[in-house]
């Protein structure tokens, strides 16, 4: 059984006559005929009953006309998703993301995808930058955003993202009086800092800027997380220093003052492997990462 022949069945079978079954095929009655024939030989049922006047379906050509029609209907499917995934419209990637990407960045990218790459799956994995590394290093994921890439051949990124760094205070902080904040402002003041371990990027830049600013803050806790950080801000413990897009967890009692200080910035970026074979990952970097519009383009040499 073939499905030339399923595709000549049905047409006979929706118009009950052989002429116009054959014009719907754009061939001649006999090798319609012949066919049906082949196709009932093959099935050992006879399918139509002809005469010189009308052409009826038997009871077997009856039930069989349902299947015929999913069995071409699961085929065209079966092609067209083919396609689909050659071209990199259907598929599977693996997402790897940093906590604070999950506040901005990575929502409106899976908000994109799913308008412009509806049937591609993709798969989330969250951990922090030096783990996201490795996992692409290892082709574990497909992709991360990430604050820092692997310097590794082979490997390809584009900045985002670069949002500025914001001074987070509590309810009745004195500073919130102040339209924006200068690092001079805290010096000796209760402050709340990124782990230097979990939060390894943001503890970096900021103790590199109060040092280079000659500011000396009182550090009184740390934590690994921005929304651990944000809620001993909450607490009263003091004030913490953390990227604009924690606003989007909109925690009561937590107020946020841009800082002046130029080039305060934490920055996003995503990365892959130059050479990978998934065209859904290619559609993903055109259609939903457009990195072509980047600002900026790192490769690891």
């Amino acid at each position: 059984m073939e499905f030339r022949q399923l595709e000549c069945f049905v047409a006979v079978a929706e118009s009950l006559h052989f002429g116009r079954a054959a014009e719907r095929l754009c061939m001649t009655q006999p090798p319609l005929s012949r066919q049906i024939q082949l196709l009932e030989q093959a099935l050992g049922v006879t399918l139509f009953e002809r005469n010189s006047r009308q052409v009826e379906l038997t009871a077997a050509g009856r039930h069989f006309l349902r299947d015929a029609r999913h069995l071409l209907e699961y085929s065209a499917r079966a092609a067209a998703t083919a396609r689909r995934a050659s071209g990199g419209e259907a598929g599977h990637i693996t997402l790897g993301f940093t906590a604070v990407a999950s506040y901005r960045l990575m929502p409106a990218m899976i908000m994109q995808a799913r308008k412009v790459l509806a049937d591609v799956e993709i798969q989330l994995r969250e951990t922090v930058s030096t783990d996201l590394n490795r996992l692409l290093l290892a082709r574990e994921v497909d992709a991360i955003l990430a604050r820092s890439v692997p310097q590794q051949p082979g490997v390809e990124a584009r900045l985002i993202v670069r949002e500025p760094l914001v001074l987070a205070l509590p309810d009745g902080n004195a500073l919130l009086e102040h339209e924006s904040i200068t690092l001079k402002q805290l010096h000796g003041q209760p402050f709340v800092l990124y782990s230097p371990r979990e939060g390894k990027f943001f503890y970096d830049r900021i103790v590199g800027a109060f040092g280079l600013a000659g500011v000396q803050p009182r550090f009184v806790q740390s934590a690994g997380q921005t929304h651990t950080l944000l809620a001993l801000v909450r607490a009263g413990l003091g004030v913490g220093i953390v990227p604009d897009s924690a606003r989007e967890l909109r925690l009561d009692g937590v107020h946020y003052r841009p800082l002046s200080v130029r080039n305060f910035n934490a920055d996003m970026y995503l990365a892959w492997h130059a050479q990978h074979e998934n065209p859904a990952l290619a559609a993903f970097l055109e259609r939903v990462a457009r990195i072509d519009d980047a600002p900026q383009a790192l490769r690891a040499r």
